[in-house]
């Protein structure tokens, strides 16, 4: 099958390019490296079944420049990090608005399917728990998150309404927190910045008093299930969760950073950003029905994976200084 991905460097795009490389799918990939990584790609450089364009999703011309016809469009081009999507709001709200249009077009054209990568973070700061698909949510609408939030669910909106007016196939996939190699280490997000900590030695900060919960993906068991909600059959106009149900308080995944990494460093509380969500777990209900799939790598080995790959970072920027 021939499959777009917007998006395709990043670091949960990278390793769905691998999986659809993997299943003898010829891949095009289009970013414009905003927040995603050149070297996220370079193993997969020289595989004949990859394309790699550079362009902006919401350049007018993008339709043009992906000459198709593609089976398959996966979007998740988009900051999605903290970092990312406050450094880049303008970009971020773009690429979620013009970019899925963009994206959606084309998939009209092709008669493709069209999987939309949105985000936990349309629940917003959680009323139900834990989260189910047909939760609406509790969202700031003009808060310090909302250019992420508020794109994403303009995106899910313009996604079911091309599928009502033009009869697109489109999927949803509402993406918990995940983590893995590949993730920058800098980009805000949870266990990259304990990661990081632990392996330099230095403090390991905790928002608050680290009571509020995250529910954490390896990236392999996510890719696994985007490919299975976007290739099954009979599933146009699904939105289906998927992450990990095992809620861990942060103060405990703190601790399992430090004991996996062997690091000595101390734990440094910190106030807690504004409209941080308290608790977060999604409910799986709906893909292991729908889907036959659940996350099968438990935290040990994961931390295990991603430590290895920041020691490497590390010691490679350590080496070319």
């Amino acid at each position: 099958m021939r499959a777009l991905v917007s998006g395709g460097s990043g670091f949960i795009g990278s390793h769905l390019v691998d999986t659809l490389l993997a299943d003898g799918d010829d891949v095009t990939v289009v970013d414009n490296f905003l927040t995603g990584r050149r070297q996220n790609l370079a193993h997969a450089i020289g595989n004949p079944g990859l394309t790699l364009i550079e362009a902006d999703v919401v350049d007018p011309l993008l339709p043009t420049l992906l000459d198709g016809p593609y089976d398959l469009i996966f979007h998740l081009a988009s900051p999605a990090s903290p970092v990312g999507y406050q450094r880049h709001p303008l970009e971020t709200l773009r690429a979620n608005a013009v970019g899925t249009d963009h994206l959606l077009a084309v998939a009209r054209r092709d008669g493709a399917r069209f999987l939309l990568a949105s985000t936990s973070e349309v629940y917003g700061d959680p009323l139900v728990h834990p989260q189910v698909e047909t939760y609406w949510g509790n969202v700031n609408s003009v808060g310090p998150r909302s250019c992420y939030d508020e794109g994403k669910r303009y995106a899910e909106s313009l996604a079911v309404n091309y599928a009502d007016v033009y009869g697109v196939d489109i999927r949803i996939a509402r993406i918990f927190n995940t983590y893995g190699p590949r993730s920058a280490p800098l980009d805000g997000r949870l266990i990259p910045n304990l990661c990081v900590q632990a392996l330099a030695g230095r403090p390991l900060t905790i928002h608050g008093d680290g009571t509020q919960t995250r529910s954490f993906c390896y990236v392999d068991d996510l890719t696994r299930g985007l490919t299975a909600l976007m290739k099954r059959d009979g599933l146009a106009g699904e939105i289906v969760n998927l992450g990990n149900p095992d809620e861990l308080q942060v103060l405990a995944i703190a601790k399992a950073v430090l004991a996996a990494a062997g690091s000595q460093s101390e734990i440094e509380f910190v106030p807690r950003p504004r409209e941080d969500p308290a608790r977060r777990r999604p409910d799986i209900s709906k893909a292991r029905r729908l889907l036959g799939w659940q996350p099968n790598i438990d935290l040990d080995t994961g931390l295990a994976n991603t430590l290895a790959f920041f020691h490497s970072e590390m010691t490679h920027l350590v080496q070319t200084r």
